[in-house]
């Protein structure tokens, strides 16, 4: 459960569905707790299919986390929730710029950050993380799964029960790097410590959970030519909403411990 003092909103007005280790659910954990907003939070259970109950897809019915209900209203989409919360709540840690301008130039990074990055990292994570799970279902019950998923159904019919091919790895890896091009480049005309400036916003956020997962499973060699990225990450962490969003178990290798190993050998790959 998220707390945050002397908000003067009740506990129950804000409620998080979401997975510890899912990166949009981590988005939107850093900005409550960046916002000091005290919430509720629901842990759902991926693997045990609890985003396809009939009670969650009635506030969701992508089937997938986060979402957050607020007085009742569910709010939708992690990127959807970052700028509802700077809506609702502009004058808690904003983290939008003011100029209409800068807005632009904001939500513009905040669609590269999904459509490259963000899509991307989903590749690695799934074949290093949770393909022994699906190779263990019969075929006919994954290809249930996969049916059951309003949102991720032809996703998980390309990965298959034996993960995705090397071609695809090769092409998350290269649309990562990108990605670290393209924020190095941002913290570099901006003039830094982060994206937009002196100032963290959705778009720092966005980013966040990306390269925290993977420098968690060894991919953080993909920026170290890269000399505004390591001291961007750096700052972050060291910031008051890291270490309550990022509690044990929000990493995938806290979660599948053996997967520590497989980091170390991929941060050590030439």
């Amino acid at each position: 459960m998220g707390e945050g003092p002397g908000t003067g909103i009740e506990m129950d007005d804000l409620t998080l569905y979401n997975a510890p280790q899912s990166t949009c659910s981590q988005r939107v954990r850093y900005a409550l707790h960046a916002k000091a907003l005290p919430f509720e939070e629901r842990k759902l259970d991926l693997f045990s299919g609890d985003q396809l109950k009939p009670d969650y897809l009635a506030i969701n019915p992508n089937g997938v986390v986060p979402a957050l209900v607020h007085d009742g209203t569910p709010v939708i989409d992690s990127a959807v929730i970052l700028e509802y919360l700077e809506d609702v709540f502009p004058d808690r840690a904003p983290m939008r710029p003011e100029a209409p301008a800068e807005v632009a130039h904001m939500r513009a990074m905040l669609r590269f950050i999904d459509e490259v990055p963000g899509a991307a990292i989903r590749i690695p994570s799934y074949n290093l993380a949770f393909v022994p799970h699906f190779r263990s279902m019969p075929e006919a019950e994954f290809l249930a799964l996969c049916d059951a998923k309003p949102l991720r159904r032809e996703f998980l019919l390309r990965m298959g029960r034996t993960g995705f091919p090397q071609a695809e790895m090769d092409e998350a890896l290269a649309r990562l790097r990108r990605g670290a091009e393209r924020m190095e480049r941002w913290i570099g005309e901006s003039g830094g410590p982060c994206l937009m400036g002196a100032a963290l916003t959705l778009a720092d956020i966005a980013a966040m959970p990306i390269l925290v997962r993977m420098d968690d499973i060894g991919l953080g060699r993909l920026w170290e030519d890269l000399p505004h990225i390591q001291p961007w990450l750096d700052r972050i962490r060291r910031t008051p909403a890291f270490r309550p969003t990022y509690y044990h178990g929000a990493l995938l290798t806290e979660k599948y411990p053996h997967l520590a190993e497989t980091a170390r050998q991929r941060a050590e790959a030439v």
